[in-house]
């Protein structure tokens, strides 16, 4: 096997290893093992099948996405294009593979790579917007988050959230983001000046796609809340393995704050701040020392298990070499346009 991708993989194990040890030590209470021999492992199934519906769900997505674009793909390109995802996103900084191992797996089913690239970004987009739109919701109705908020603050949060997605839509029909990219890069290198550009010029071919097919889009939006909320219920899943009480509510609320931040993380695959973020909302949650060990069973099952499955599929497609495949793509240059401000 490559020995770039041997030290990487190596690396990322390391890393993840000392992550869950580091999260299990420090929450790590003498009730622990108590509540451990209360651990029902049928629990483990009912995690492992929300698991499996919601990749069902992202797979189900991706077909109506490609629909939307007049492009055909079988079952198992589905299966790679969905699990690839998982094994660069968790190799490489901030997650930036899982997008290009995507479109990698699409090129090769045949779909053209403006095609490709403009499916998984509104892919990608959906699932921030349907996040962004719960965290209203998830400001309502948990009192333990607001109880420090005053009701007007979080009523000019849920408000600001929801009009994210509506003034971004309005503002791409201007000339004013280019004008804005324009004036906050102009001191920045060419490479970076260029990505913004590209990122932009992305963003806008997806919202012109999805605005061309609206009862298509409502559809894959519907698939990706739901392949998100069964992925999310990995948690509670194990919880009832413990026989406790729990809000199940309030538990995907707060799985959905963790996820929406994890978007936006610079650390492979969100690790390391995941497990913090879990056991900071989750404390209060789950019996004392126990949100350190759900903190991994979460993240193995959501992550590093798809991790796995997505190595196995990437590496027999593209070789051990893949990553470094990966990072040519990635390289491609593309000339920004020129800004007639």
């Amino acid at each position: 096997m490559n020995k770039k991708l041997l030290l990487r993989l190596g690396a990322l194990f390391l890393f993840v290893l000392l992550i869950s040890a580091a999260v299990i030590y420090f929450t790590f209470d003498i009730r622990t093992l108590d509540y451990l021999t209360m651990f029902e492992p049928k629990c483990i199934l009912l995690a492992l099948g929300c698991l499996a519906i919601g990749l069902l769900f992202d797979g189900l997505r991706l077909i109506t996405l490609a629909n939307i674009t007049e492009e055909r793909l079988t079952l198992r390109q589905i299966v790679n294009v969905v699990l690839s995802n998982y094994f660069l996103a968790l190799v490489s900084p901030g997650a930036s593979g899982g997008a290009i191992a995507q479109v990698m797996f699409m090129r090769k089913a045949g779909v053209p790579v403006a095609k490709s690239t403009v499916v998984i970004l509104v892919r990608t987009i959906m699932s921030i917007i349907f996040l962004i739109l719960l965290v209203p919701l998830v400001l309502h109705f948990d009192e333990d988050i607001v109880e420090w908020m005053p009701a007007s603050v979080i009523t000019i949060v849920s408000v600001a959230f929801v009009s994210l997605p509506v003034i971004a839509i309005y503002l791409m029909r201007t000339r004013y983001p280019e004008k804005i990219i324009f004036y906050c890069t102009r001191k920045l290198s060419y490479t970076t000046r260029r990505n913004c550009y590209i990122w932009y010029q992305q963003f806008k071919k997806a919202a012109i796609v999805m605005g061309k097919n609206p009862l298509m889009v409502l559809r894959a939006f519907i698939e990706s809340g739901l392949s998100l909320l069964f992925i999310y219920a990995t948690v509670p899943a194990y919880m009832t393995g413990l026989n406790i009480d729990f809000d199940l509510i309030q538990v995907m609320g707060r799985m959905v704050l963790i996820n929406l931040v994890l978007y936006f993380s610079p650390t492979p695959g969100g690790s390391g701040i995941a497990e913090a973020g879990f056991v900071m909302l989750f404390a209060n949650l789950l019996p004392g020392g126990l949100e350190g060990i759900f903190a991994v069973l979460w993240r193995f099952t959501a992550e590093y298990l798809p991790f796995m499955l997505g190595a196995v599929v990437t590496i027999r497609a593209f070789g051990s070499d893949v990553i470094n495949l990966a990072q040519v793509k990635a390289k491609t240059k593309v000339v920004p346009p020129k800004n007639k401000a």
